[in-house]
């Protein structure tokens, strides 16, 4: 089960993301990669063709059997 915390679910409102855009993020990613800073994260990326082709980078943990996101965004620096 993917879990969100409040600044995901708040990010995500904020931003115009939608949650099944998480969702394929996180279970059929473009690229996926350790976070740089804390290594229990991952970043998942992948190309919304329905958001203009922008790159979704949705950051997670594991939360026990499930998934924790953390928060998601568009990152405007990153190719695929």
């Amino acid at each position: 089960m993917i879990k969100l915390t409040t600044h995901a679910e708040e990010m995500i409102a904020d931003r115009g993301i939608a949650l099944a855009w998480v969702v394929s993020a996180i279970e059929a990613p473009d690229s996926r990669a350790v976070d740089p800073r804390d290594p229990s994260l991952t970043r998942s990326y992948r190309k919304i063709s329905e958001a203009d082709g922008r790159i979704l980078r949705v950051v997670h943990r594991p939360d026990g059997a499930d998934i924790l996101v953390i928060t998601a965004f568009f990152d405007r620096g990153m190719k695929l």
